[in-house]
């Protein structure tokens, strides 16, 4: 696999502008971002968001942390349990019902936005967004691949174990057995459709 060596900007601006040049496969386009917060999976999606207006793209940013489900259903086996956090964090009967699906074939262009503050497990009460025909959606989060949600472009934030370790807040170091097996199970750096190796998080590169 070869690896182009790219700044953050300027694969943000890729991104925008591969999206902003292509006709969407349906009337939205829906990208994700994927990887660890650690790799910075929030910031690429904000740069790619911020760059698509200029590029006559609207874009609707969503975050996969606003669709997490109650604290109730998270957290039933405990605050560290990697099982469920592979499994039962993400509401994704929610993200596609409000988010993906609206914009997907057939849709109506109008989103949910958030859901749920995922600080206060409260649901925010947000507006629906109508996403003019063209747009993009943008998300973020981890562990995305491999659920079956239907995504028109993603993106792998790749970071190595020795990186993501070094990177991750000590307090969630017990999240790291989770990311071992996405990357055993779900292959993301194969089946996503761009790759970025983040190990050097001045010097990513990508598969372009």
């Amino acid at each position: 696999m070869q690896l182009t060596p790219i700044t953050w900007p300027k694969l943000a601006e890729a991104l925008a502008e591969r999206v902003a040049t292509t006709d969407p496969p349906g009337p939205w386009w829906r990208l994700a971002v994927d990887g660890a917060p650690a790799a910075g999976t929030a910031d690429l999606a904000d740069a790619v968001a911020a760059a698509l207006p200029a590029l006559g793209r609207p874009a609707l940013r969503v975050r996969a942390a606003d669709f997490w489900r109650p604290a109730s259903i998270r957290l039933e086996y405990g605050h560290e349990d990697v099982d469920a956090y592979y499994q039962l964090w993400l509401d994704t009967g929610s993200l596609r019902r409000e988010v993906l699906d609206p914009l997907g074939p057939g849709g109506t262009g109008s989103a949910l936005p958030s859901l749920r503050d995922p600080v206060t497990d409260r649901s925010v009460r947000a507006y629906r967004v109508q996403l003019p025909p063209g747009g993009v959606l943008v998300l973020d989060g981890p562990l995305l691949l491999g659920q079956g949600l239907p995504l028109d472009l993603t993106v792998h934030l790749r970071l190595s174990r020795p990186a993501l370790t070094r990177r991750t807040a000590p307090a969630d170091h017990w999240t790291l057995p989770a990311y071992d097996r996405y990357a055993r199970e779900v292959l993301p750096e194969e089946t996503a459709d761009v790759l970025v190796h983040a190990d050097d998080a001045r010097h990513p590169a990508w598969t372009g």
